[in-house]
């Protein structure tokens, strides 16, 4: 039997902070108390005194490029990447090579994860205009939900027909998933700066081309057909001030038909920041002011904000440095993105229980997980302890990525990732992934 007992921790768990232990058997929680005593010379102990444990965080929102682009990265990798960051679970999206957008595709995918991932995991259904029939073959007890692109991201992902999209939300039980930047806004706005800039558009442009107008215009379209047809919608990587008066914090979340998701990036740079980084921070919606950035962090607090992910995206360095026009969209983030918010939590913007909150327990509330995203007696040791006092510089040396960089490379965080397990299995300590592929398969509640 595997036994793990954790000592003297802070553990962090549905808005309390309180000290205590919890014991692991296999891979559940079976007991939390104030004081528990090993009872076995078998149980590992692991003093937690004075460092936080939080659930295992979910990353709702991930691109771990496997198949078909695995130069950039693999679900081995990224997956390994995210345990060493304290995310024990994702999910992710359909726009790998193939797309994921048949049922026969989509297994596949499960089945690379079950061999290779160290992390939970579960992958989104892609939706075409020309795969209705495969849409609603999803199991939406296996499976996290279906994923449309509004805005064409990601090559022939792009649903623009709307005789279409009004059928998928009006005939999907499952919830949907969307990317929102209206794509002849963004067209429009390109050929303007071609016209001025030829092929050398700069990268502090990007925010203007893929402009508030063109994310509010998508996601004020999505919710009103959302409204419409009674479709649960949950709308990825919001970026403008504008779209926070899209969404209420008048009704708790289990009563939400339409959820929101802000990523690690939107709160943490602006478009001032593309003067140091460049393409190193080219995202899909794009990052964009620092009044964007102050709504968005006000939303996210007051709950108008549901969930915090990454879009964790990798490209590799050559692809970044060319040119504006040709570098592509997306950066690496699963790593880095609970230690960032940790250091948003030293600068005062958000509780320690508030991260915890939109970082595991409400994706796991909006997807309905079974039994993830809780430091309950019964549910998965998915779990993280957090010193937030022992300062690390990110370095190409302890940069996980495949691709090798990140766009937090050379900044010092304040706090670090001690331990994590995955299912009761101690996949991460002394700063290092033990070669233990725990993750399994998310299962859901619908």
């Amino acid at each position: 039997m595997n036994r793990v007992l954790i000592k003297n921790a802070k553990i962090v768990n549905e808005g309390t902070i309180f000290e205590g232990d919890v014991l692991i058997e296999n891979d559940l929680i079976v007991e939390i108390s104030e004081s528990i005593s090993a009872k076995s010379s078998e149980c590992k102990i692991i003093d937690a005194e004075g460092n936080y444990l939080m659930p295992g965080a979910i990353d709702d929102q991930v691109h771990f490029r496997e198949p078909g682009l695995t130069h950039k990265g693999d679900i081995e990798s990224e997956s390994r990447a995210a345990v060493a960051g304290g995310i024990t679970s994702f999910i992710e999206q359909p726009n790998t090579v193939p797309n994921a957008v048949t049922q026969v595709l989509l297994e596949e995918k499960y089945q690379l994860a079950a061999d290779n991932s160290f992390a939970n995991y579960s992958f989104m259904m892609g939706a075409t205009n020309d795969n209705l029939d495969e849409v609603l073959k999803t199991n939406p007890k296996n499976v996290a939900g279906i994923k449309i692109f509004l805005g064409s991201s990601t090559g022939n992902m792009l649903v623009d027909n709307e005789v279409i999209l009004e059928r998928i939300f009006a005939s999907t039980p499952m919830l949907i998933a969307v990317h929102c930047e209206d794509e002849m806004t963004i067209k429009n706005n390109l050929e303007k700066y071609k016209a001025e800039y030829g092929d050398q558009v700069p990268v502090t442009a990007h925010h203007l081309i893929r402009s508030e107008e063109a994310c509010y215009l998508s996601s004020s379209k999505a919710i009103a057909l959302a409204k419409r047809t009674g479709a649960r919608l949950h709308i990825f990587h919001l970026s403008t001030a504008k779209e926070m008066e899209l969404f209420t914090n008048k009704i708790p979340l289990e009563d939400k038909k339409i959820t929101a998701e802000v990523c690690v990036h939107h709160l943490w740079f602006t478009n001032d920041d593309y003067a140091t980084k460049g393409n190193l921070i080219k995202w899909n919606p794009a990052v964009k002011t620092e009044n964007d950035r102050k709504v968005l962090w006000e939303a996210l607090v007051d709950g108008r904000i549901d969930v915090i992910a990454t879009d964790h995206a990798p490209h590799t360095l050559e692809e970044k440095k060319k040119s504006y026009l040709e570098a592509p969209s997306g950066g690496p983030l699963v790593q880095h993105a609970v230690v960032a918010m940790f250091e948003a939590f030293h600068q005062g913007k958000i509780t320690v229980e508030k991260i915890v909150e939109k970082m595991c327990h409400n994706p796991a509330k909006i997807f309905k997980i079974e039994k993830r995203g809780f430091i309950k007696e019964g549910y998965y040791a998915d779990l993280v302890i957090v010193n937030s006092g022992l300062p690390w510089s990110v370095k190409k040396e302890n940069i996980l990525y495949k691709c090798g960089w990140s766009p937090f490379e050379g900044f010092t965080f304040k706090s670090r990732i001690t331990h994590t397990f995955v299912n009761g299995q101690l996949v991460y300590s002394a700063f290092k992934v033990k070669d233990i592929r725990a993750g399994k398969r998310l299962l859901f509640n619908r």
